[in-house]
């Protein structure tokens, strides 16, 4: 089964500095490209456990005693790494976003390439789909997920009408969703406004934000001292999240202090700021362009 080939996949294996009897988590299995990678860098005693809530990505799992796959979401990172007496583990990777697998499943729901039911659920058996999102939530809400999640400068005018449409019949098709914001898509810019209407629903629909929220905050429990934490992004709402948590160990304001004025934070960034891909990654794959990388080191230390 064809996923999509890894970005930056030499710079997130080296930022995760892997010690060949260590124990590893790759939180987004997917095609498996980053875990096959991570497993060549292991030894026979190392150990590697991979989340994905996707049932295609079982299809993809290697055959290797090392490998343990985790059929969860990986906001429960810390509960099954309890589970399977994985604490504490050595370095833990994340490639957030969708794969280009399920962009390509049009069944799916996810891309405007194709009509078919709005659903974008990572794991389609949980949770509301798209089509419910649209049906059931009142206009304000539809209208701060589009604004809020998609940047979508018209979010108000376009809640007015999805809730205007679906009084007269329902929102269930990916051709139906476009039809209802036709009249505010751009003549030479039309893909890309598509395509952040589509990412607002999509975020919303997975609770994307709160679950990168939760899994991050485990992260600190399960690293082991001088353990990396590598994590890339492909929008900018992510990537704050990412970067604030970091720097400071928390996702609003600055980090805890004690009387002496000394932060408390769980990571040392590796890097000062995001590793971009290169033009010739980016030519060769598109996905890359949007991508941002950030490696941290778990510290039980104080910093000035």
């Amino acid at each position: 089964m064809s996923y999509h080939n890894p970005v930056l996949l030499k710079e997130c294996i080296d930022g995760l500095n892997i010690n060949p009897d260590g124990t590893y988590v790759d939180l987004t299995f997917g095609g498996g490209g980053h875990s096959r990678a991570i497993l060549e860098k292991l030894g026979p005693n190392g150990r590697l456990f991979a989340f994905d809530q996707d049932p295609d990505a079982q299809a993809n799992v290697p055959n290797d005693p090392r490998f343990t796959l985790i059929a969860q979401n990986f906001a429960l990172l810390e509960k099954f790494l309890r589970f399977y007496k994985a604490i504490p583990v050595d370095g833990i990777l994340a490639d957030l976003g969708v794969s280009s697998h399920q962009f390509d499943e049009i069944e799916r729901g996810f891309s405007i390439r194709g009509d078919a039911d709005l659903d974008m659920r990572m794991n389609p058996t949980a949770g509301q789909t798209a089509a419910e999102v649209l049906a059931e939530y009142d206009e304000a809400d539809i209208a701060n997920i589009l604004y809020r999640y998609g940047e979508v400068k018209a979010s108000r005018p376009i809640a007015r009408a999805i809730v205007q449409r679906r009084e007269e019949e329902p929102i269930v098709r990916v051709n139906d969703l476009l039809s209802v914001i036709q009249k505010w898509t751009p003549k030479f810019k039309g893909h890309k406004f598509q395509a952040q209407v589509f990412q607002a629903l999509r975020i919303e629909v997975n609770k994307e934000l709160e679950v990168l929220e939760q899994m991050l905050q485990a992260t600190p429990k399960v690293l082991k001292e001088g353990g990396r934490l590598v994590v890339m992004s492909y929008h900018s709402l992510e990537d704050r999240m990412v970067k604030q948590f970091i720097r400071e160990g928390v996702f609003k304001g600055e980090a805890e202090r004690d009387m002496y004025g000394n932060r408390f934070v769980p990571f040392n960034p590796v890097v000062r700021k995001a590793i971009v891909a290169n033009e010739e990654e980016i030519e060769s794959n598109s996905r890359a362009r949007s991508a941002r990388l950030r490696i941290a080191e778990r510290t039980d230390l104080k910093v000035e």
